[in-house]
């Protein structure tokens, strides 16, 4: 299965999900592949103890900007390899956009090559609807959505929902909502009526297992490897072992 793991604006929890849920899956003796398709490589970049020597041509961008086979690396989680991301993908959307070939499918092409390898894709997009987001729901089976407490948050659900949705009708009739993963959650007045307000407008597709706040994840990632690893027996990584059981992983 394939799951692009998905949000309309950063700092939200997107990559730290991406991360602790290949890394989760890895420690279960589970062989994931991660793909990085957020020109920041935050992914990468705890990943990847070496990945300040990375060239672009051993990243995404030679993917989905020149066409060429996924670059697959090794991490430091067991079972977990990662196609690392590179900042100049930020410039790919002026590329795209005036090219004749199937721009939506050029991660979709590659990754069909080598997918059958893993028992798990997870695809880390971009904070923005772009071409890029475009590429990776193309080539999913799911998308889950990270939702973080506020007003804003909330609102963007409304916009990552159309783009799912023209994808689904013009490039990927098979894809699907996974759900709505809230996350940084906290004991503020805030948090709880986001909380609230997401339930009550998306009832059957918010997730049960609800992902706290807690600073032992960036910890984790400060010391590049991830919570299981760090502190097994944190709040949220056992919040994380949840989610990957409520959705069957």
């Amino acid at each position: 299965m394939t799951i692009s793991v998905a949000s309309q604006k950063g700092g939200v929890g997107k990559t730290t999900t991406s991360i602790t849920l290949a890394a989760g899956l890895g420690r279960q003796g589970k062989h994931v592949l991660l793909v990085d398709i957020d020109s920041q490589a935050n992914s990468s970049k705890v990943l990847l103890p070496n990945y300040p020597q990375v060239s672009k041509d051993d990243t995404i961008y030679t993917t989905i900007l020149e066409r060429h086979p996924l670059p697959v690396h090794a991490t430091t989680v067991p079972g977990v390899e990662i196609v690392p991301s590179h900042i100049l993908l930020s410039n790919t959307d002026i590329e795209l956009t005036t090219a004749k070939d199937h721009r939506e499918a050029r991660l979709k092409t590659q990754l069909d090559h080598i997918a059958g390898r893993y028992d798990h894709v997870l695809i880390d997009c971009p904070p923005t609807l772009s071409w890029l987001t475009i590429n990776a729901f193309t080539a999913s089976d799911k998308v889950l959505v990270v939702v973080s407490p506020g007003y804003f948050e909330l609102d963007s659900i409304n916009q990552i929902n159309k783009t799912l949705h023209e994808v689904k009708e013009y490039f990927n009739p098979a894809l699907e909502l996974l759900g709505y993963l809230f996350t940084m959650s906290d004991p503020t007045i805030n948090s709880r009526t986001s909380l609230q307000i997401l339930r009550q407008s998306y009832t059957s597709q918010v997730l049960n297992t609800i992902i706290p706040r807690n600073t032992d994840i960036r910890d984790a990632h400060f010391n590049k490897t991830d919570i299981f690893d760090y502190n097994p027996n944190a709040l949220s990584a056992r919040a994380y072992q949840s989610l990957l059981e409520e959705i069957g992983l």
